[in-house]
């Protein structure tokens, strides 16, 4: 499957511009694992803006 990186930047919630990976879905998801993070588009935007990432973070939002 061809990525589909344009269509991908248009629904991207994330808030870091100099991005390189924005669009880039696989390489984004892979980014963040690596730091033990998700990437921001799972998060709500007032979540998002402050770039905790952490999955203890995600658990605290939707696992109250």
């Amino acid at each position: 499957m061809e990525c589909q990186i344009e269509e991908n930047k248009a629904k991207c919630t994330c808030t870091y511009e100099p991005c390189s990976r924005k669009g880039k879905c696989c390489e984004c998801i892979t980014y963040h694992l690596q730091f033990q993070e998700l990437p921001g588009c799972v998060f709500p935007k007032e979540v998002e803006k402050t770039y905790d990432r952490s999955f203890g973070r995600f658990a605290e939002i939707f696992y109250p």
